[in-house]
């Protein structure tokens, strides 16, 4: 099972960090249920454990960035993870991996490009009790073959297109969240797999994140 508050102080912190959210917009019940019960301090790297129930974005090995939760929170909230088959491109610290997790997803694949946050990440995950979902080295925008379809995508970083191959492993009726560079910035992006092709909505959402760099690193 997951980690709840260790304690009355870690408590009033939780509840903090999720009315913090509901200011800023996020109003799912299930996703702030989620956030108030993983506890995004255990998967931030140490010098910035003090910063991490902030809803700012933090520093990562391998120059990546930690996804600040109100971005998490929203693109969640439009993925709707709950009895989903869920491929998650870009790991990073596996904070969203184990929101997935805590949110219902009958499964969870996560891919990473990087060796170094996959490795670290497949740590975090088992010794906070999210060992269920399953963390590869692999290039998410091209899932190789051997991943089957998925009912949901989560695309952790803004992309100038989505890729093709990402579309086409949706299941029928599946869905992908993630964001679309655009001149105003980042936008909220969400694919449906219809009966008679694909349907795209980039929402005026905006959203706080870094670009994905597709394909697998040489090193790291």
């Amino acid at each position: 099972m997951e980690p709840e508050p260790e304690d009355a102080a870690g408590g009033v912190e939780a509840a903090a960090f999720v009315l913090g959210l509901r200011a800023r917009g996020v109003r799912d019940a299930a996703v702030l249920g989620a956030m108030e019960r993983v506890p995004r301090e255990a998967f931030a790297p140490l010098a910035f454990r003090d910063l991490a129930r902030r809803d700012i974005a933090l520093p990562l090995p391998c120059g990546q960035t930690m996804t600040a939760p109100s971005v998490i929170a929203t693109m969640l909230a439009a993925l709707s993870p709950q009895g989903a088959r869920v491929l998650e491109v870009g790991t990073g610290s596996g904070y969203a991996t184990a929101l997935l997790v805590r949110l219902g997803a009958a499964e969870v694949v996560s891919l990473e490009r990087y060796a170094t946050l996959a490795r670290n990440a497949r740590s975090r995950l088992d010794a906070l009790g999210f060992g269920a979902a399953t963390v590869g080295l692999a290039d998410g925008c091209a899932p190789p073959p051997t991943a089957g379809g998925f009912d949901r995508i989560l695309v952790n970083g803004s992309l100038r297109d989505v890729p093709q191959d990402l579309i086409e492993r949706l299941n029928p009726g599946g869905r992908l969240v993630g964001a679309l560079g655009t001149p105003a910035g980042p936008r909220l992006v969400a694919i449906a797999q219809e009966a008679d092709g694909p349907w795209r909505q980039v929402r005026e959402t905006p959203l706080r994140i870094s670009p994905l760099t597709p394909g697998l690193a040489a090193i790291l």
